[in-house]
């Protein structure tokens, strides 16, 4: 093996190419077991982002279930989620380009259960004895802010025109989500909560009788077991009157159990880790109830994520490989799950618990040496007050074939997170790689406000945001310079939707940064609080304050008003369909910083909603932010199809 090459950094020529990251990659996702079958979701970027449902038995293979022109998916809440549902050998799924719902026996051609236009469905769940299906529907036919109510449809016979918009069983809540029915069908359990909070501000946990009623069912004797001010999310049965659901109203997501309809809250293994999601898609599953009355769980601490088994009150780690949610258990009590190694590509694979496990589908064949794959290094750096703690995953430059010169510091790509109630993992992505592998070191930011650490740490961001997440982006870099990780001089930060505000405050507020790259995010914060959609339109009031009464932060706050604060260059990429950033923020902003006369690029998608998926999108993305980066740090990246065009330089800012 020869030695690498010294080369600068940032222009290491790349294994991880577009066509691997783009074109020969699909996404994985949304893992369910039935039986002896293993489901899962296909996301094709070659077949124009279509997602379709893919089946695995140990005796028939792989095989699709959904036909084309079938796409699976939801718009629901704008972020979807939840999209499929499986019991007894039959699938319900939403259509995701009009919202229709149906349902498909594998090797049969799928059959319409609603078409009505202007409905949307989401979160899935059969009755025991698959006649009836329960799911949310958030209705768009009327003028103003969408329904959001639970329905029912039988499953069993073809909808009559009366039928197709489901029978309403829950209304009346802003939001509602995770219809879950007892085991035995006496009993369904869902949460609800309403505006302004946010799913992991407040919720509550709910339950009704089920009676049977024309192929469904009606709820009667309604109770809450659970609204004390916490969020309480994922309820799930672990038996016919066992309810459990992760509540943090101690501090973290832990598990609760109740003993229907009249039990107490019983704490089950608590802990100081996060046993749940931020409620930002439906259909998360981060626990899992065992047939022999014990748990499996995913539980993030520090960020970190891992897979427990819970007895009693024991909690042992257990090895399962690396579950993005928690593993689905078959029939033969093995389990199937999406794996998402620190150091490969995600994959659908099948084991039991502390045994090897098989591979059943891979995102894709990576091709690349254990030396082209930089792995997550933990960092803890001081933040300005001198009390706390910030957290990051920091990644180093890697390359089997090239080294940078001695006297050489690579370059920083600062990642500010979505959301802003999300988090960064350390899981191996093409989002780092691509940087990585090229010579550029990245760190990826759980600024305060980031899940993973605590409801605490999660309210940090309550009217600081634009605040304390481009502090703690600030924070990271000053550490990485004074530990001599990374160039000075050469630091770009970058983000999409949420993150975006954070990318442009950074640039307003601090001179660190050479450049900046907003991916369609958050440029008008009063703007954002009239245009968005229902599900974060009371977002803000948390974040920043109610809306209009705190005008003067909206306008503090917002990037668009600081735009003559930014000497750097910016990239802007938006998708002309988003519906959750209209793509006017971008405009809006690239506009003000043509008439300061600092340069800039701005690039718009046709039919990308809040997030691209189609291959030429997601090519043209990354090369674009590439060459952006070369010519703000001066070389040129090789192998790029088309150069970035920065209106300043061209003459074209008045």
């Amino acid at each position: 093996m020869t030695d690498p090459a010294t080369r600068p950094y940032g222009t290491w020529p790349s294994p991880v190419t577009t066509a691997l990251v783009a074109g020969k990659t699909i996404g994985l996702g949304s893992v369910q077991t039935d039986g002896e079958a293993v489901y899962w979701l296909e996301t094709r970027p070659a077949e124009a982002g279509r997602t379709v449902l893919v089946r695995w038995t140990a005796a028939g293979g792989i095989r699709d279930v959904t036909p084309a022109p079938f796409d699976i998916g939801t718009r629901a809440h704008e972020y979807g989620g939840g999209a499929y549902a499986v019991s007894g050998n039959r699938v319900a799924f939403s259509h995701r380009p009009d919202g229709s719902l149906w349902i498909v026996t594998p090797g049969q051609a799928p059959r319409a259960l609603s078409t009505v236009p202007g409905l949307r469905f989401a979160d899935f769940a059969f009755s025991p004895e698959g006649t009836a299906l329960f799911c949310v529907r958030e209705d768009h036919r009327a003028p103003g802010e969408p329904l959001s109510t639970l329905v029912a449809f039988a499953t069993d016979r073809d909808a009559n025109p009366a039928e197709q918009a489901g029978q309403v069983l829950v209304a009346g809540p802003d939001f509602v989500s995770s219809p879950r029915p007892s085991p035995d069908g006496a009993w369904l359990a869902w949460i609800e909560w309403d505006h302004p909070a946010m799913p992991w501000d407040a919720t509550r946990l709910r339950l009704g009788r089920l009676t049977p009623q024309d192929g469904t069912a009606a709820l009667t004797d309604l109770r809450t077991l659970a609204d004390d001010g916490a969020s309480v999310i994922e309820p799930a049965w672990a038996g016919p009157t066992t309810l459990l659901a992760a509540s943090d109203r101690d501090g973290w997501w832990n598990l609760l159990r109740w003993t229907v309809p009249d039990g107490a809250p019983e704490p089950v293994a608590p802990m100081h880790a996060e046993i749940g999601l931020p409620h930002w898609v439906f259909g998360q599953r981060s626990y899992q109830p065992l047939p022999d009355g014990t748990i499996l769980a995913i539980a993030i601490k520090d960020g970190e994520a891992r897979t427990l088994h819970l007895t009693g009150a024991t909690a042992r780690p257990v090895a399962l490989g690396h579950p993005a949610q928690c593993p689905s258990m078959l029939a033969d009590g093995s389990f199937a799950w999406l794996d998402t190694p620190p150091d490969g590509a995600p994959a659908i694979r099948h084991g039991r618990i502390d045994a090897p496990s098989h591979l059943l589908r891979a995102a894709t064949t990576l091709g690349l040496a254990p030396g082209d794959i930089a792995r997550a290094e933990t960092i803890r750096f001081p933040l300005p007050d001198g009390r706390q703690t910030g957290h990051a995953f920091f990644y180093p430059p890697a390359n089997s074939r090239f080294r940078g010169p001695a006297d050489e510091k690579p370059p920083l790509i600062v990642m500010a997170h979505g959301g802003p109630t999300g988090r960064a993992g350390n899981a191996f992505a093409f989002k780092v790689q691509w940087w990585t592998s090229r010579g550029f070191a990245v760190v990826d930011v759980n600024y305060r406000g980031s899940t993973g650490f605590g409801r605490a740490y999660r309210r940090q961001l309550e009217g600081q945001w634009g605040v304390a997440d481009v502090e703690d982006c600030i924070a990271a870099c000053r550490h990485l310079i004074a530990t001599g990780r990374v160039d000075p001089a050469r630091i770009a930060i970058r983000g999409s939707s949420a993150g975006g505000l954070t990318v442009l405050l950074a640039l307003a507020g601090s001179d660190l940064f050479a450049a900046g790259a907003s991916l369609y995010g958050v440029t008008d914060l009063r703007a954002l609080a009239q245009e968005t959609h229902k599900f974060e339109s009371r977002y803000l009031d948390s974040l920043v304050g109610p809306w209009p009464e705190d005008e003067a932060t909206y306008l503090a706050r917002s990037p668009l008003t600081q735009a003559d604060a930014i000497r750097t260059p910016v990239l802007f990429l938006h998708g002309l369909a988003d519906a959750v950033v209209p793509p006017a923020q971008a405009q809006a902003m690239a506009d003000a910083l043509a008439r300061g006369n600092i340069p800039y690029a701005h690039y718009t998608f046709e039919g990308e909603a809040h997030g691209f998926r189609r291959e030429e999108t997601v090519r043209r993305a990354l090369e674009l932010e590439l060459d952006f980066y070369g010519r703000i740090f001066g070389f040129t990246v090789p192998d790029v199809t088309e150069r970035v065009v920065l209106a300043g330089e061209q003459g074209l800012c008045p």
